[in-house]
């Protein structure tokens, strides 16, 4: 998954997003700043929520930036964007399927299968496994 963060007047910075490969430090900060499951977060990621994708892009920028605060991390909505390739959407939607999962959410990133980037090396899951 490709995090892209593209302030106005700024070159865009584009993180490669596993979740998998996140340092344990770094997930307990996610849990703890969202109050979610790692889980939970990493949906919330997903599903487009605002404080989820605050605090990932603050874990990301911070990895640059040690001192970096999250208070200092503040964006215009259209400055960030989240992008699943054409592999992570079809193992993503399987895994929700077989699961039971949120079925709107497999709809929603069916719909944008179309627009996506082709995989670069093995698809990988989305979110935590």
């Amino acid at each position: 998954m490709k995090i892209t963060y593209a302030p106005e007047g700024q070159e865009p910075q584009v993180f490669d997003y596993n979740p998998n490969k996140l340092m344990s430090a770094e997930r307990e900060a996610l849990e703890k700043r969202t109050g979610r499951s790692f889980n939970e977060f990493a949906m919330g990621v997903l599903k487009g929520n605002a404080l989820c994708r605050r605090a990932l892009l603050h874990v990301l920028l911070k990895r640059q930036h040690p001192t970096l605060s999250f208070d200092d991390v503040d964006f215009c909505w259209d400055e960030l964007t989240v992008e699943m390739t054409k592999g992570e959407i079809i193992l993503a939607v399987e895994r929700l399927r077989e699961k039971g999962g949120d079925e709107v959410l497999a709809e929603n990133m069916l719909r944008g299968y179309d627009d996506a980037p082709e995989d670069e090396g093995k698809a990988r899951l989305p979110f935590a496994v």
